[in-house]
């Protein structure tokens, strides 16, 4: 057999089903061969959201895989792979190369050496013999550790080169997790115990090692509210009495509240990165970390007490130690769980006017309100897009199941919720997948609503049209604002993708929003890739405190 051939038969035995490319490689045809699906995308960015999104919802047991063209096709992919690699995103990269005695010669492109600053690992094929070891080791890679993009190049002479059957010798690596020291365990637990106002931080770490069970026996262990961070939102129950909501760029009065008053923070399977995208830990609480990076205990906040492993081995640990130094569960505190409650209320009471508007051209809030209060929220999966899109839903949206809502920044590539929600449906099928997105957003990705009719992944996407980028703050450029008004956009985007085949609604008056959403659900359920375009007015008012 040839190199591709090897690495196609190697995928098949990983459970790849499909894979995401814009032509042309030699490993497209032998993947046909093998019967894995090739999805053809607009342009490489899309596709490897796509991917990506595959391996969020299916918590990297199933890995999205994303090939590329020699050359363009792989330079075009790299803001794709920057996201991945800031959201700690398992993806399997394959782009073509150069032969290898082209190595060197300007101006040939090289991955391998290009993308070493945005994957876990950067690797050549260099030799066909070695294609079951280093596809082994790149498997192992993905599954092991804090997760991130894998690269494997193919040289265009190692495609085509022959490797012996006997040399074709692979089984799928198995992931390898580690529990915690159990001394720092024992540690961290009793300054736990010893707190009188913890606060538990949950990451996306908690979603990968499928530990919100034990998460949630955690907080009622202890009666601790809990805060998600932005990726991690989902990973805790927002309908729960102990739910404080997520922290983004904007979120919640009760997170606001909880982490001031806090005096312990324990942070689950987050990464305690200071960021834009997640709400600051105020200086003077103990820390707790529980993670599998070790790079990231202690980074930016001093750690007081390390946990490292996976999320679930170590709550598992954790709820072990707290019962044996505790004895019992302590008992349930009503005061506290009243005290969310009401500061819930409070909050969603002053955002309550915008939630509820009727006002024309119609208020943005309003649309994500009646989105949430119109489907089915166990069964279906949302994710925002970078900008306004994400502060008019993170602070609102409740997510009560695992990947429900897929939370990101860090990064925040223009466009990313269409790939993501096409991967969320290629992950889980029977659901509802759903992006909300600005028109800005829908123009840089749009073209790819053809690859979701042309392939048969029926999504909803939600475009909020205001003409205008609300995000940034008039004062940033107030000379280019009044001598070019540079924030203006115009854009007729139903109409855009009514011509590529979706089913499309344009809605100006919010007494429609309930009825074009269900009209909307019911389309997908028939198989129809969905485009709802709301207009609305200019709404720069965010859920920070």
């Amino acid at each position: 057999m040839d190199g591709v051939t090897a690495i196609a038969n190697i995928l098949r035995m990983e459970g790849v089903e499909f894979i995401g490319c814009v032509p042309y490689q030699p490993l497209l045809e032998a993947a046909a061969i093998a019967g894995i699906r090739p999805i053809i995308f607009r342009q490489e960015g899309t596709g490897i959201h796509m991917v990506d999104g595959f391996s969020r919802v299916t918590n990297g047991k199933r890995i999205g895989v994303f090939m590329m063209q020699n050359g363009p096709g792989a330079e075009n992919g790299f803001g794709g792979v920057a996201q991945a690699y800031s959201e700690s995103v398992p993806i399997l990269l394959l782009p073509a190369g150069m032969p290898r005695d082209k190595r060197g010669i300007h101006p040939n492109f090289y991955p391998t050496r290009s993308y070493e600053t945005i994957t876990k690992w950067s690797e050549e094929m260099n030799i066909v013999e070695r294609i079951p070891d280093l596809m082994r080791r790149a498997f192992t890679k993905l599954r092991t550790g804090r997760p991130g993009p894998v690269l494997l190049e193919i040289p265009a002479d190692v495609a085509t080169a022959e490797l012996p059957e006997e040399l074709f010798n692979y089984e799928p690596p198995r992931a390898a997790l580690q529990q915690a020291d159990p001394s720092d365990v024992s540690r961290a637990a009793r300054a736990i115990l010893a707190a009188d106002r913890p606060i538990i931080r949950a990451g996306q770490g908690v979603l990968y090692a499928e530990a919100t069970a034990e998460l949630i026996e955690l907080a009622e262990f202890l009666q601790a509210p809990v805060m998600t961070t932005l990726p991690g939102k989902s990973a805790f129950p927002e309908n729960h009495p102990l739910a404080l909501g997520s922290g983004g760029p904007s979120t919640t009065g009760m997170v606001d509240k909880y982490l001031k008053g806090s005096d312990l923070v324990l942070g689950v399977g987050c990464s305690f990165t200071k960021t834009n995208f997640a709400q600051a830990i105020p200086s003077g609480k103990t820390m707790i970390h529980m993670t599998n990076d070790e790079d990231a205990i202690g980074r930016e906040y001093k750690c007081d007490f390390p946990m490292l492993g996976d999320a679930k081995l170590v709550l598992r640990q954790l709820l072990d130690e707290l019962k044996s130094q505790a004895g019992s569960p302590r008992t349930k505190n009503q005061v506290l769980q009243d005290d969310i409650a009401s500061v819930k209320k409070s909050w969603l009471d002053q955002w309550m006017p915008k939630l509820t508007s009727n006002e024309v051209p119609m208020n943005p809030y309003r649309v994500v309100w009646d989105l949430m209060n119109t489907v089915d929220l166990e069964n279906t999966i949302i994710t925002h897009e970078s900008g306004s899109a994400r502060e008019y839903l993170g602070p609102f949206w409740e997510a009560r199941v695992p990947h429900s809502f897929i939370g990101w920044g860090k990064s925040t590539q223009l466009g990313y919720s269409l790939g993501l929600a096409m991967g969320a449906k290629m992950a889980e099928p029977e659901k509802l997948c759903i992006n909300v997105m600005g028109d800005l957003a829908f123009s840089t990705v749009g073209l790819d609503v053809e690859t979701g009719v042309r392939s048969g992944i029926p999504t909803m996407t939600i475009v909020i049209n205001n003409a205008y980028m609300s995000i940034y703050n008039n004062s940033r450029f107030p000379v280019a604002m009044e001598k070019y008004n540079i924030k203006a956009l115009s854009g007729e985007f139903s109409e855009v993708a009514q011509a590529m085949g979706a089913y499309t609604e344009k809605i100006t008056d919010p007494s429609e929003i309930i009825a074009s959403i269900k009209r909307g659900v019911a389309a997908t359920e028939e198989g129809k890739t969905v485009v709802l375009e709301f207009i609305t007015k200019d709404e720069g008012e965010y859920s920070k405190f």
